[in-house]
């Protein structure tokens, strides 16, 4: 079987952030997915916009956009990016789950991967927060990059 190469460590085994200078800049675009689930009162509080806390959906929006801005001071090896554009987005199934969408965008050296996943992952974590004293049940999943466009390796979208 052979080795797979890690980008972030060194010949020597030590942590290193990748070396972006020489890339080209493109215009880069990933876009990820979170489920979060709950019981039926705390959905339809949240639909209802009867949550104490306020508007949970565009509370849990501004939050995911300030992650995707603030994904190198949380992940150690992303590069600080200077991020176009982020795009929330929320649909609702009769599951009881909330299904968030993000799109981010950069032209830039490094992609935006890590930013899109940091920014739906934040809007769930809000929601559980803002949410948590009607219903500490509630489940986080399903956290995936749905798509990525740009630089060398090209367009990945998930099956």
């Amino acid at each position: 079987m052979d080795k797979i190469k890690l980008t972030h460590i060194d010949e020597s085994g030590a942590s290193r952030m990748v070396d972006v200078g020489e890339k080209g800049i493109t215009e880069r675009i990933a876009t990820a997915h979170a489920t979060i689930t709950m019981n039926r009162q705390t959905f339809s509080l949240i639909m209802d916009k009867k949550i104490a806390k306020g508007d949970v959906l565009e509370v849990a929006r501004v939050a995911g956009i300030m992650a995707a801005k603030r994904t190198s001071d949380l992940v150690p090896m992303c590069h600080p990016l200077n991020i176009s554009s982020v795009k929330i987005d929320f649909k609702n199934n009769k599951l009881n789950s909330i299904e968030i969408l993000s799109e981010v965008k950069v032209s830039g050296k490094t992609g935006v991967e890590m930013e899109a996943l940091t920014a739906v992952t934040i809007c769930a974590l809000t929601i559980y927060d803002m949410c948590k004293s009607a219903d500490r049940s509630m489940t986080i999943s399903e956290v995936y990059l749905e798509k990525k466009s740009g630089g060398k390796s090209g367009l990945y979208r998930r099956e």
